[in-house]
């Protein structure tokens, strides 16, 4: 299993308009990190979700992916009811919040203007989700929440954007790891608040992942 270290790097300046935005930012909101924001959650996970990008008042403020924005709200409470979080809330870092089978991730680890990372960025940014895809276990879940996300996926395991399109609800098998990526629309305030995306068609997604794991549990039995 690769190391911790191969997942993150806070000193990390590949993308100049990303690196300008954070330095502007903190010039606006000293109190916030403003800097890549690591993954959280179980180093041992068999389930890794990943989001888009950094909020402005969220996680580039708290430090923690989905956390302290409306985006996490959906995401936190879906984790809880699943029993894949100690919580159903995510506050700040160090509340106590802790993730079992579960870890969280952005395709892109830096605050993005406008919420919009453009492709350089995404490709830059692809060595460290990559990295955390490495390492998860042979049979493992992946939950991409949005298409940027979906597609930052494929990347990482070298398959053409057009082999799997993105829609929510869908399932993809990847290779040679036998991953399983299932797609969900972001549970963003737009989505949440105009009915695209409902808290039952959120949960149902995880609990496919979940019942993936368990068959392939009971495979190897």
């Amino acid at each position: 299993m690769k190391t911790r270290l191969n997942f993150h790097d806070d000193r990390c300046k590949l993308c100049p308009r990303l690196t300008d935005y954070l330095a502007d930012t903190r010039e606006r909101f000293p109190e916030y990190r403003c800097l890549p924001v690591p993954s959280f959650g179980d180093v041992g996970a068999r389930i890794l979700v990943v989001g888009l990008a950094p909020g402005l008042h969220g996680a580039n403020a708290t430090g923690r992916p989905f956390t302290g924005d409306h985006a996490g709200k959906l995401l936190y409470s879906t984790l809880f009811n699943r029993g894949l979080s100690n919580s159903p809330e995510s506050a700040y870092v160090g509340d106590g919040l802790t993730l079992s089978d579960c870890r969280i991730v952005n395709a892109v680890k830096c605050l993005p203007p406008n919420n919009k990372p453009n492709t350089a960025e995404i490709k830059n940014c692809n060595k460290f989700l990559s990295a955390e895809i490495e390492s998860l276990k042979y049979g493992s879940v992946l939950i991409a929440l949005g298409k940027i996300a979906h597609d930052a996926i494929l990347r990482t395991q070298n398959v053409p954007l057009s082999r799997y399109k993105f829609n929510h609800g869908a399932e993809h098998w990847l290779s040679p790891q036998n991953l399983k990526l299932f797609d969900s629309y972001h549970c963003s305030r737009y989505n949440t608040q105009t009915k695209r995306l409902s808290e039952n068609m959120f949960d149902e997604v995880f609990q496919r992942a979940i019942s993936a794991l368990s068959e392939a549990d009971g495979c190897e039995k």
